[in-house]
């Protein structure tokens, strides 16, 4: 399994002397080799290579962002993926790039001008977007750096902008051909609209929350031809046209077709009777406001409803009276203020919790509005989107999320994508002085002339995104790059943008491509959060800088603890503890190999025949070959969490714990035996630091290079399972484990510390392990048994006897009281958990999962009193 093929690096040792610190210390290894990985062109992709592709594209950061948590759990996996892959001999290419980031870089840019006393009007667009600019070059794009801290194996040369010159041709290309097809047009809608940002936020991008806020319910009319409705938001009233009511309500019956007269405002409006009410809710009769509110709107459509714009852009009421110029949030108190004081007012509940809409960036109340707006007409798009996840064209991993997709593909809305922004792809859209609209492709010239204008309005950034599988590559144009990595091997990101972003890359990529998706799988993982599963926030004080954890602890420490908790579609919980964990298993790695290299281990010349091994060295090879098997199909199945937690324990427990101390006796006798040993154990750190690699990859790099003497295990072949397997040598193990773990139990229960050698003797006679008996007895701190051994205690154990002689290092009676004890309460907990099994009632109205706990209570307690009952037996008698 080791590979010969790459050249000596002339940087490390050829002799047996590990070039290698006592201690190891990230800091002083990750940047340089990093570097070097770079420089010598390993991440790099080649669109005229032979070899199968591998293509991952990175979800783009935004321009703005720097490295936190979530990014850094998702591009481990990624790196992890990628980085095996390379290592199989895929033409692997991870595409890096940045999003402009529209909304959230404006805001940047506008608050560095207000510094300055300024607002983007006083440069007026051409100069505040080259301001922006500005910022980028000289701020912008501070991720990069830290994904290299990382260690992320993108390929830089080909790093891409969503606003640089080829996406925006491409997205201009793409606008001209939604537009030409009719799958774009310009309509009046409600939209979301922030008055703080002061521009249409798409349904995806609003957060909901419960809100403490008012109930009121309002009279209008009078007497027998009044009704009453009732509003969270009172300011609207003076937009009403309309009050609805179902048409086969009784108690409104004659009032449908008649008019009512609506408070405050001297003005008429219609009863309308219409079957969205539900007539069962509140009273029954709803106030139609069709310029601020979703479901008016439709209503005002049904029944050609007049809309009356009653709230600017900022939330300030425009219509004329005592409320001119109020905010939304003052109008509001000072409309129930004026209604009470007529009588108006029938109810009022506060605080009344409800859930409202706020903008994700500014989180400001966001307000539903009717504005002409540019918008994708979905249903085709997202049809066959659909149909290529039903088709199997397109696999998502876990298959329990394709329900969470078909729920929001299937009931896509119209997508508005046009913000009110400077900054963006503004749309290509030219406007004629006498109602002409022109829409511009990337080759083709605007119009001129007096009277003609671009539209001013910027593209959703999430349409410049959606184009990100392909666009990156190339198109429009056809490229080498596009024939090669098109369509992309697998999207790795979040469920908490699969409808933000996934959905629409799938539209956009079966559009653009001809019916080609852009991917062949979505492996979906979930949300990294605090230990205590609480989402991470600096509101909440729970936030955590990774690069604070890369200092302390290490980057392969901080990669292996996310990849460690990364199971399909599952959020991540993550603590410092469990980094501090980690980092002591990148240290462990680092002084075992450094023991091994320093007792001989060696990948020289070919493995021995099996014939010729020892059982010990056929064990770890039998288990070694299982282990690659079982890694490579956890990675087949994203499985990050098992396949980590796999290669943990196998090189920990049984590489580090057991093999390398099986060792420690051959290594000290010497000759063929020993010569063997240190192959094989160059053999089984060979395999496993490659294993290894993809998640850890700065420890692996230095060990591997000084144990092969070679170039690099980025680009070493990745292991396979030879088929080798030793199922008689496994048994013989696990026999030894057993008995060691056994006395070792044993030891400890009686106080004794573990260094202390104690005399034994040991009757292996009914096993296969005379030949490990020297192992045992360095393991176990067993001396032998010398004249005047008497053996004061006798451990059966898997047809093993092993005697040992306490006399002089245990208090007896102490010990015995100890034990009776423990015995005592094991015997207690028996009782219970037997009894509560046994109670037929209990086990009726018990949760599963707590008479599980019962029946594992009582097999500990039985257990317990098994091994307690021994340890008594055991004890000299005085």
């Amino acid at each position: 399994m080791t590979d010969n093929t790459q050249r000596p690096d002339s940087g490390h040792a050829t002799d047996r002397t590990p070039d290698l610190p006592t201690q190891y210390v990230p800091a002083d290894v990750e940047g340089p080799l990093y570097e070097r990985w770079v420089e010598r062109g390993y991440f790099e992709a080649d669109a005229k290579s032979e070899k199968e592709p591998y293509t991952i594209v990175i979800p783009p950061p935004n321009v703005t962002g720097s490295l936190h948590l979530g990014h850094a759990f998702e591009h481990t996996l990624i790196d992890a993926l990628t980085r095996r892959k390379r290592m199989q001999g895929y033409e692997v290419l991870w595409q890096p790039g940045m999003d402009h980031a529209g909304i959230a870089t404006q805001n940047v840019v506008e608050r560095e001008l207000a510094k300055e006393g300024k607002s983007r009007h006083d440069l007026g667009r051409e100069a505040f977007v080259e301001r922006v600019w500005q910022w980028k070059a000289e701020s912008g794009g501070q991720i990069s750096g830290q994904m290299r801290r990382l260690g992320d194996g993108v390929a830089w040369s080909r790093e891409r902008f969503t606003m640089d010159e080829g996406l925006s041709k491409a997205v201009q290309t793409i606008f001209k051909k939604l537009y030409d097809d009719e799958l774009i047009y310009r309509a009046e809608r409600i939209i979301n609209w922030c008055p703080r940002c002061l521009t249409a936020i798409s349904d995806i991008e609003v957060e909901y929350q419960d809100d403490d806020g008012e109930l009121v319910s309002i009279r209008y009319g009078e007497g027998d031809a009044s009704i009453v409705v009732a509003t969270t938001r009172a300011e609207t009233m003076l937009g009403d046209t309309a009050v609805a009511v179902h048409p086969e309500d009784e108690r409104y019956k004659h009032l449908v077709g008649t008019e009512i007269e609506l408070p405050l405002t001297g003005r008429r409006i219609p009863v309308v009777a219409d079957e969205h009410v539900d007539p069962e809710f509140g009273t029954g009769a709803v106030k139609v406001t069709p310029a601020h509110d979703p479901n008016d709107f439709e209503i005002g459509r049904r029944h050609d409803l007049p809309s009356l714009t009653v709230l600017d852009e900022h939330g300030v009421i425009t219509a004329h009276g005592p409320f001119l110029g109020l905010d939304r949030f003052e109008a509001r108190s000072a409309i129930v203020g004026a209604l009470r004081a007529e009588g108006r007012i029938v109810a009022e509940k506060r605080p009344y919790t409800h859930s409202v809409g706020h903008c994700s960036r500014c989180k400001t109340t966001l307000e539903p509005r009717q504005s002409m707006q540019w918008w994708v007409k979905t249903a085709p798009l997202a049809k066959a989107a659909a149909d290529a996840v039903r088709e199997d064209k397109v696999k998502i991993h876990p298959q329990e999320m394709e329900k969470r997709y078909f729920d929001w593909v299937d009931n896509l809305h119209d997508w508005c994508i046009s913000r009110q922004l400077w900054w963006g792809h503004r749309i290509p859209v030219w406007y004629g002085p006498d109602g002409e609209m022109v829409c511009v492709g990337p080759d083709e010239q605007p119009p001129t002339g007096e009277g003609w204008h671009q539209e001013t309005d910027v593209l959703d950034t999430w349409f410049s995104s959606g184009l990100w599988p392909f666009s990156t590559l190339g198109w429009p144009e056809k490229t080498e790059s596009v024939e090669k990595f098109y369509p992309n091997s697998v999207l790795v990101t979040g469920y908490d943008i699969l409808f933000f972003w996934v959905v629409r890359m799938m539209m956009f990529g079966l559009y653009a491509m001809d019916g080609t998706p852009p991917f062949h799988t979505i492996a979906l993982h979930g949300m990294v959060r605090d230990q205590f599963g609480k989402k991470m926030s600096k509101s909440f004080g729970n936030a955590v800088n990774p690069l604070d954890w890369m200092d302390k602890y290490g980057s392969d420490a901080v990669r292996f603890t996310l990849a460690r908790g990364a199971n399909p579609g599952v959020d991540v919980p993550i603590g410092e503890d469990w980094v501090q964990g980690s980092r002591n298993f990148a240290n462990k790695i680092w002084n075992a190999t450094r023991f091994a290299m320093m007792n001989g281990a060696t990948v020289e010349g070919d493995l021995p025949p099996a014939e010729k091994l020892s059982a010990t060295d056929r064990w770890i090879l039998s288990r070694l070959n299982a282990v690659v098997a079982e890694v490579d199909a956890l990675y087949d199945d994203y499985q990050f969490a098992k396949l980590s937690d796999a290669l943990f324990h196998f090189a920990w427990d049984e590489v580090f714990d057991w093999y390398v101390e099986l060792s420690k006796t051959t290594f000290q006798k010497g000759g063929p035996e020993a010569e063997v040993s240190a192959r094989v154990l160059g053999e089984v750190l060979d395999v496993t630091l490659k294993l290894l690699h993809p998640v850890v990859p700065f420890v692996t790099e230095t060990l591997w290079t000084t144990l092969t003497g070679k170039e690099s295990v980025v680009v070493a072949d990745w292991p396979k399972d030879s088929g080798f397997r030793d199922a008689a040598a496994e048994q013989e193990i696990a026999t030894l484990q057993q008995v060691v773990t056994e006395v070792r139990r044993f030891r400890s229960d009686q106080g004794l510390q573990p260094g202390q050698k104690v005399p034994a003797r040991l009757d292996l006679s009914g096993t296969a392990l005379a030949a490990h008996e020297d192992a045992m007895r360095s393991l176990l701190r067993l001396q032998p048994a010398g004249e005047g051994f008497a053996a004061t205690a006798s451990l059966p154990v898997a047809g093993a006897t092993v005697a040992l002689d306490l006399s002089g290092t245990i208090d007896v009676e102490a010990e015995r009281k100890r034990l009776t004890k423990a015995l005592a309460a094991a015997e207690k907990d028996k009782a219970q958990s037997t009894a509560k099994l046994g109670n037929e009632a209990f086990l009726a109205k018990a949760a599963e999962a707590a008479v599980e706990k019962i029946r594992k209570r009582l097999e500990t307690a039985e257990a317990d009193i098994e091994r307690i009952s021994a340890q008594l037996a055991a004890l000299p008698q005085g």
